[in-house]
């Protein structure tokens, strides 16, 4: 037996086989969206999976205000933010945060389940969020990504 064939790879940016996938938002729950896309995000999926590198793939979401909240979650679900003075914590329910940004529910999912650190801030800016059926990556040519299949 080749003992060089068992050799762990460690993966960095360079070499890490980035593909551009597609998802379609619509009719889907938002955290189980958000779980899937956040598991692309940081390259779990993959077999050369490397902890502390960006391995993950790039991911474009389409049709972000067709998402599904289930149970009373568009009336209770809250979205904190706060402004930087004194009394200044804003909150939002969920159905007032789709009329004002429909995309940021689908981030703040995604956000909140990547490392709180600089390599999740890095692997966020892999993830494309648009309103509507269109996108601006046509050129990259991403493969359609089913996540019921």
């Amino acid at each position: 037996m080749d003992t060089l064939s068992y050799k762990t790879r460690s993966i960095n940016k360079e070499n890490a086989d980035k593909k551009w996938l597609l998802v379609d938002a619509e009719g889907q729950t938002l955290g189980r969206l958000a779980s899937e896309v956040a598991k692309r995000l940081r390259g779990k999926h993959k077999p050369n999976f490397t902890p502390h590198a960006d391995c993950g793939d790039f991911v474009i979401v389409v049709n972000a205000e067709k998402v599904v909240l289930t149970g009373n979650k568009w009336e209770q679900k809250e979205y904190i933010r706060y402004t930087g003075y004194p009394g200044g914590q804003r909150k939002r329910t969920a159905i007032e945060q789709l009329k004002r940004k429909p995309f940021a529910l689908v981030e703040d999912a995604v956000r909140g389940m990547l490392p709180k650190n600089t390599l999740g801030r890095e692997i966020f800016r892999n993830l494309h969020v648009f309103v509507g059926p269109d996108h601006k990556h046509e050129a990259q040519q991403p493969q359609e990504f089913k996540l019921n299949a």
